[in-house]
């Protein structure tokens, strides 16, 4: 629990300030930062400050929008280039990588939306999508929506834990 304790003595200083970053930078594949740990140890941090979940959750919404956005744009100057260089240094992420293609290609637009649902192919839709050139709002409204969802789930289970038993 010190690490809980650590997360909202940070929350008391920076507020949702510090929610953003940390969402932001989970968004950005920072490692370390997985979302299975982070978004419920946040959402436990939030109901003993006595952040509002909404608030919360429209922060974390914004700051994992704006990261992909950021590997959206990444991928869609430079994607190629890249893709050549995670494929030669990671090659067992090229297994993930193809599948979240996949996804784009049988699916389209909403394909999207289904592999930010799945843990690995979250992460890696943006810069895919990008590499798609897919259409930047339908983008935007299927991340979105499943960004939304991701961490509506993952922050909650943090929050009800937090507020009910801690």
């Amino acid at each position: 629990m010190d690490k809980i304790q650590i997360i909202i003595e940070y929350f008391s200083t920076y507020g949702l300030i510090f929610l953003f970053v940390v969402i932001f930078l989970e968004y950005l594949n920072f490692p370390g930062l997985g979302a299975a740990i982070i978004m419920p140890a946040l959402g436990i941090a939030i109901a003993k400050v006595g952040i509002n979940f909404f608030v919360a959750l429209g922060i974390s919404i914004l700051a994992g929008a704006l990261a992909s956005y950021i590997l959206f744009a990444l991928s869609y100057w430079f994607g190629g280039p890249i893709l050549t260089k995670v494929y030669n240094k990671f090659p067992k992420s090229r297994k993930s990588i193809d599948k979240v293609c996949f996804y784009i290609e049988n699916y389209g637009d909403k394909g999207v939306l289904i592999t930010r649902l799945i843990p690995v192919g979250r992460t890696l839709i943006p810069f895919v999508a990008g590499m798609f050139r897919m259409n930047i709002i339908k983008f935007s409204i299927y991340s979105t929506i499943g960004i939304a969802i991701w961490n509506a789930v993952f922050i909650y289970a943090g929050y009800a834990f937090g507020y009910w038993f801690i």
